[in-house]
């Protein structure tokens, strides 16, 4: 009997207190998991890109590609006789990006711990399905990119990979009719390449963990994304 009279007066606290009692019961999550919950999100991202990167053989995805038109200019200096070079430039650069990412990786990483709980909380409930990614892309990229350069410079030189590449060069900017040379110089290139790459694999991830249970490794990120899910059907609904 007294079960049965506590029942009516527990529904009587949830309907008045509402998300005070469901947070004083741990099923919402306080500011500060919100911005630790996006946080591993950006994280997990993070190690899927650096394992792409450590095995790049094994996902094409990651593998150096020509500036411009790529497959064009592949295939006119092939048709010219410099498959091995090309073949050469190709495995020493995508191993030159693959270096400089895992020595890099901090750099990320200490990045991703400069988000806000403001910032994390404003973005936690959106449609937006990879929001926590162009807000670490706004407010990172352009100190990334300048902490990246000399990392990228610097395994080029080490691979060799900027030898053969001036070796290309010279014979492709040299080819009748070419109408836009090759840049001589790639590290700003193959530096904005990994840190897309780096952005659109964070991306993903994020989008999984917002939509897919399974995704969510950890009770933190099913507890925040759960959240934020049932957050946006709740608006929905409106």
């Amino acid at each position: 009997m007294k079960k049965l009279l506590l029942l009516p007066a527990f529904s009587l606290l949830l309907m008045t207190s509402g998300c005070s009692v469901l947070k004083n019961l741990g099923l919402i999550p306080s500011q500060l998991e919100m911005v630790m919950g996006l946080k591993e999100a950006l994280s997990q991202g993070l190690f899927k890109w650096a394992d792409a990167f450590a095995d790049p053989n094994g996902n094409p995805i990651v593998r150096f590609a020509f500036p411009g038109d790529a497959q064009k200019i592949e295939k006119t200096l092939r048709d010219v006789g410099l498959d091995k070079v090309v073949n050469r430039v190709t495995g020493k650069f995508t191993s030159a990006m693959s270096s400089a990412v895992q020595v890099s990786k901090p750099i990320f990483f200490d990045a991703v711990k400069q988000m806000s709980i403001k910032d994390a909380v404003n973005i936690l409930i959106t449609d937006n399905t990879h929001a926590a990614t162009d807000y670490f892309k706004n407010a990172m990229q352009p100190s990334l990119i300048t902490a990246f350069r000399p990392i990228v410079d610097s395994t080029i030189h080490i691979e060799g990979a900027d030898k053969d590449w001036s070796s290309i060069t010279n014979v492709y900017n040299k080819i009748p009719f070419i109408s836009k040379p090759l840049e001589t110089n790639l590290t700003d290139f193959v530096s904005a390449r990994v840190i897309d790459l780096m952005f659109m694999m964070v991306a993903n991830e994020e989008a999984g963990i917002r939509t897919k249970y399974e995704l969510r490794k950890t009770d933190l990120l099913k507890k925040v994304f759960g959240y934020a899910e049932a957050e946006l059907k709740k608006r929905h609904q409106q």
